[in-house]
C-alpha cells in the first residue's frame, strides 16, 4: 500500500482496519488529544506562602520564563486555575483557606508540593504546621529542597505535563495513589553532617 501524505504508511489498514493506521493527527483519541492540550495549558493559582514562594515568582520571570510551558501568568481567581502549587509552610489557620481555593478551582484539577515544608512540615514539627499539605489537598507531584530552586519547580511541572498527558494522574487519584516525588535538580545536594570534637 502506499505511504499517504496524512495517513502515513497504509500498508496494515486490509488486515487490521482502522488500526493499521500511524498513530498522527488525524487518527489520534479525542482524549489523546485533549490530554496534550491540558498538559500545555496549566493556569496555576497563585499560593505562595513563605521563602519557596519567592522561588516560585523566580521561575515565573524572564530567566526561566514558564511561558514555555503555557503556564505564563498567575491566577489570583481559583475560578480561573487548574494547578496550584502551594510553596511554603501551611499553618492550621492557613489549612481551611487552601482548601476552600482548591475546591473553587475547576476541574480537572492538579496540585504540586512545592519545597520541604510544604511536603512534610520541615523543620516545624510543632501544633502550628500542618506536617504535609497532603493531609489537606491531593498532591500530585512533590517538588523537594529548602527551597527547591527554580530548575526543580520546572522539573515539577514538566513531570505533571508528563502524566497529564498519559493520563497517569487521572488513574492515580481513582486508585487512591500518592503523589510523584521527583529529584531535586537546583545543585543543593544533601547537607554533610560536621562533628565537632574527637574523631
Amino acid at each position: 500500500m502506499p505511504n499517504l501524505p496524512l495517513l502515513g504508511d497504509t500498508g496494515d489498514i486490509a488486515d487490521r482496519g482502522m488500526g493499521g493506521l500511524e498513530h498522527n493527527f488525524l487518527t489520534a483519541r479525542i482524549e489523546d488529544l485533549v490530554n496534550w492540550s491540558r498538559a500545555r495549558s496549566l493556569w496555576p493559582a497563585t499560593f505562595g506562602l513563605a521563602c519557596c514562594a519567592i522561588e516560585m515568582m523566580a521561575t515565573g520571570g524572564s530567566h526561566y520564563d514558564l511561558a514555555r510551558f503555557g503556564m505564563e501568568t498567575f491566577r489570583a481567581s481559583p475560578r480561573q486555575a487548574d494547578v496550584m502549587i502551594v510553596a511554603g509552610r501551611v499553618s492550621q489557620k492557613m489549612a481551611p483557606v487552601l482548601r476552600q481555593i482548591y475546591d473553587q478551582m475547576a476541574e480537572p484539577k492538579w496540585v504540586i508540593s512545592m519545597g520541604v515544608c510544604a511536603s512534610s512540615g520541615g523543620m516545624f514539627n510543632n501544633y502550628a504546621i500542618v506536617q504535609g499539605v497532603d493531609q489537606i489537598v491531593p498532591v500530585d507531584v512533590y517538588a523537594p529542597g529548602c527551597p527547591p530552586g527554580p530548575e526543580t519547580l520546572l522539573h515539577a511541572i514538566n513531570t505533571l505535563h508528563e502524566q497529564i498527558e498519559n493520563g497517569e494522574l487521572l488513574k492515580r487519584r481513582k486508585a487512591g495513589a500518592g503523589g510523584i516525588t521527583i529529584e531535586q535538580l537546583d545543585g543543593q545536594g544533601q547537607p554533610e553532617l560536621l562533628t565537632i570534637g574527637r574523631r
